[in-house]
């Protein structure tokens, strides 16, 4: 029986491994396999936190880490630009969206920011950019204040729609009008218009009520009460200063002028002697 012998294998060097991330060798290939898996792990760790809602937490226990590890990949926030602030100030933009200089970015929502921003009352509308890894872009429109409304004995800045600005304190808004009544923020908007037009009038009116949710009730600096018809404004203040120039009613010592019926204008004299008088005198003068 014939027997053929087996070729031997070829003895010769281990064959060696392509480079691979810029080594040649197979030690360094496994150092960074076992690195991308670490930063795997890290990143899967921190993705599920961000789902789970844990690096929303101001005072979490995860706060922390998150940032520091943000920091070692490059997703720290360390760019923030804020534009648009008037009368707030960035840290209220920055609490409001839960970011800090060098906090975590990682499962930040740009879109989920501004709807938190708009939900303030003091924005009216907000735009917020991630420039990646790390730059935040947010402009904020404020609100601006246009009246005083006064409600069951508190008092709220409003913008020119009627919505409140809670965060702005009344006292440092004493140049603007004074609103009262039912509705009255809703129906500030029109009666400073028409204020507007009357620059003689425009800052001798102080204060405002509103009656009925029909028409207004304005009261100067002086006191005088003026009651407005539910129309024709204009016209109504138009009798006002014809009044006042030529015979200087303003100044005349009178309580209140009643416009409420077109084309008759009431008016009523102040009381100079209690004892003497026991009610004010007021006559009426018709309109041609």
């Amino acid at each position: 029986m014939n027997m053929q012998a087996k070729p031997q294998a070829r003895r010769g060097r281990r064959p060696q491994l392509p480079g691979f991330l810029g080594f040649g060798n197979l030690t360094a290939v496994r150092i960074a396999a076992r690195t991308g898996s670490v930063l795997f792990l890290a990143g899967a760790l921190l993705l599920g936190l961000s789902h789970g809602g844990h690096l929303d937490q101001q005072d979490g226990p995860f706060r922390k880490v998150t940032g520091n590890l943000s920091g070692l990949i490059g997703y720290a926030a360390e760019d923030i630009r804020i534009s648009g602030l008037v009368r707030q100030d960035a840290q209220a933009v920055l609490t409001t969206i839960g970011v800090q200089p060098g906090g975590s970015l990682i499962g930040f929502d740009a879109a989920q920011a501004r709807r938190l921003l708009e939900n303030v009352d003091w924005v009216a509308s907000a735009k917020v950019m991630r420039l990646f890894p790390n730059q935040l872009e947010i402009a904020v429109v404020e609100r601006e204040p246009f009246a005083v409304w006064q409600r069951n004995g508190r008092y709220y800045v409003i913008d020119e729609s009627g919505a409140a600005i809670s965060s702005l304190p009344p006292s440092h808004f004493g140049d603007l009008l004074l609103v009262t009544g039912e509705g009255a923020q809703k129906a500030a908007a029109g009666l400073v218009r028409e204020i507007a037009a009357h620059p003689a009038l425009k800052p001798r009116i102080k204060a405002a009520a509103r009656a009925g949710q029909r028409r207004w009730n304005v009261v100067l600096d002086n006191g005088i009460s003026i009651q407005l018809p539910e129309s024709n404004l204009n016209e109504a203040f138009n009798e006002v200063e014809r009044l006042d120039t030529t015979y200087g009613l303003l100044s005349k010592g009178i309580t209140r002028i009643d416009l409420r019926i077109p084309g008759q204008t009431a008016i009523e004299i102040a009381e100079v002697d209690q004892e003497k008088a026991v009610a004010a005198p007021s006559f009426k003068l018709s309109r041609q």
